[in-house]
């Protein structure tokens, strides 16, 4: 059974490329409201005197500081160069993922295209981190700490060994990645908005009953918990970039 979805009414837009047009309608908006909020910053004093009132400004100013905040805490002060990458991947996820509480809306991460383009792009990101940090010897995040050596023969066939299992191992493990994140985003956006569809259908809009006082209270509290399974999923997908580009610029290994 196909659904009607307001993006339908775009020329062109069948319901094979519902997603892309939402992808395409949330990445116009991140743009006009990013130009509204450089607007409201300000410049000289008024960029960094604090927001008095909820405004666009306050709230990218409470965004950003809570981004650093967790930046800080996974890979450190030296992470702040990355928060432009974390906030932007979180934004484009949240606000996807809002679009799907639209009646009428579909939101584009409850397809799997849409979440393997953004994970691959922390994919390449952390990788191109890990390069640039650590150069050639970025490699040997992948061989483990075992490396063959051969001044001595008598270790050197067991040691290539584990080198070449820890490599296909890590391997394995980079690549499935991406798929990890997109296939977790998609179930819980699918499981999530069809829950709120389902009981958005079994109450009936409130204001057409006389008892709608007494109904109201089911539609609204699946709408704050759809919110926060939104809210949930993008910091979840957000967080494991910043725990990937950890991993991958760290001097640990």
């Amino acid at each position: 059974m196909v659904h009607f979805n307001w993006t339908q009414l775009i020329p062109g837009v069948g319901h094979e490329y519902i997603h892309v047009a939402t992808a395409l309608i949330t990445g116009m908006f991140l743009i006009l409201i990013s130009l509204v909020a450089r607007v409201a910053l300000g410049s000289n004093e008024a960029a960094i005197t604090p927001a008095s009132r909820l405004s666009v400004k306050g709230f990218f100013e409470v965004f950003v500081e809570a981004i650093y905040g967790f930046t800080d805490q996974i890979i450190g002060h030296e992470g702040r160069k990355f928060v432009p990458m974390f906030a932007t991947i979180f934004l484009y996820i949240w606000f996807n993922n809002l679009m799907g509480l639209i009646p009428g809306m579909t939101p584009a991460t409850d397809n799997i295209n849409t979440n393997i383009a953004v994970g691959l792009f922390a994919f390449v990101a952390y990788h191109a981190y890990g390069l640039k940090e650590h150069k050639g010897s970025y490699v040997k995040q992948f061989t483990g700490p075992i490396l063959p050596s051969f001044s001595k023969l008598a270790t050197f066939i067991p040691a290539f060994i584990m080198m070449s299992l820890m490599f296909v191992i890590e391997s394995i493990s980079h690549a499935v990645r991406p798929f990890s994140l997109s296939l977790r985003l998609q179930g819980n956006m699918i499981g999530d908005h069809t829950v709120l569809s389902i009981f958005l259908d079994l109450v009936p809009f409130p204001f057409v009953n006389e008892n709608f006082l007494a109904i109201l209270p089911v539609p609204v509290v699946f709408y704050l918990l759809g919110l926060f399974v939104c809210t949930l999923q993008a910091f979840i997908f957000t967080l494991l970039s910043m725990i990937y580009v950890s991993m991958a610029i760290s001097h640990d290994h």
